[in-house]
């Protein structure tokens, strides 16, 4: 199947832009000016990519990013302006994928879309059946319920985990007591194939330190261990 992207920027001329850029390139490209527009066009259409301005009016870039990953696997780049470097943090730390500058460099920008449809397509292909393991595994005070992909609190109040959250507890879970490097963590996370980049399993970590309560500046479950990687301190309970 044709690769489908969509591109929301209010500017028509970097709409435009990327959308003869990515078509050379053999994309289904549509293209949106707010992020009203955007929502309406995912609610009828499934697609691989978003391009999404930071800065857009209306519901800004990083509100839909948000929004959009509770629910979706979408691969997200971010576009951003070279000042935006706060941003650019919060977007990752949102669940986006990606970020490229303004002023764009096609063949990057089509480089990282090519890499990142790659790896939201892989994420989608049915993944092998396990052999019946219990449904629910208890960790601390925790549970994770593994068919519904549901974290549980102590007070039994459920949190939707992503495919990304998900898998990397995942594999905290499997190796409790073990510290585990970037490297192997991105190796053992099944729902896409990693860039070389610390800081994408880095966003991953603080994002799911934030489900589980967990201080970043004092974490008691997933523990930072300075040049090696990090620690899951809970044993586990099926």
């Amino acid at each position: 199947m044709t690769p489908r992207v969509l591109i929301v920027d209010d500017d028509p001329l970097i709409r435009e832009l990327l959308h003869a850029y990515l078509s050379q390139e053999g994309y289904e490209v549509h293209c949106a000016a707010t992020a009203e527009q955007a929502e309406a066009f995912l609610d009828q259409h499934t697609v691989d990519l978003l391009m999404l301005d930071i800065r857009l009016p209306g519901k800004d870039g990083l509100t839909l990013t948000r929004e959009l990953r509770v629910r979706s696997e979408v691969g997200i780049i971010l576009i951003t302006g070279r000042n935006d470097d706060i941003d650019r943090i919060v977007g990752l730390e949102c669940g986006a994928d990606d970020y490229v500058i303004k002023p764009l460099n096609p063949r990057e920008l089509v480089s990282r879309a090519k890499n990142l449809v790659r790896r939201v397509r892989h994420a989608r292909l049915p993944q092998p059946m396990a052999a019946s393991p219990s449904p629910v595994k208890q960790f601390a005070d925790w549970a994770l319920d593994t068919d519904r992909r549901r974290l549980i609190d102590p007070r039994g109040s459920e949190t939707l985990l992503t495919h990304g959250e998900y898998q990397l507890l995942s594999v905290f879970l499997r190796n409790s007591g073990h510290t585990l490097s970037r490297d192997q963590l991105m190796d053992q996370i099944r729902n896409r194939e990693w860039v070389p980049s610390d800081r994408s399993i880095d966003v991953l970590v603080g994002r799911l330190r934030r489900k589980l309560h967990d201080d970043p500046a004092e974490p008691e479950l997933i523990i930072t261990i300075h040049g090696a990687g990090y620690l899951f301190t809970a044993s586990v309970a099926a």
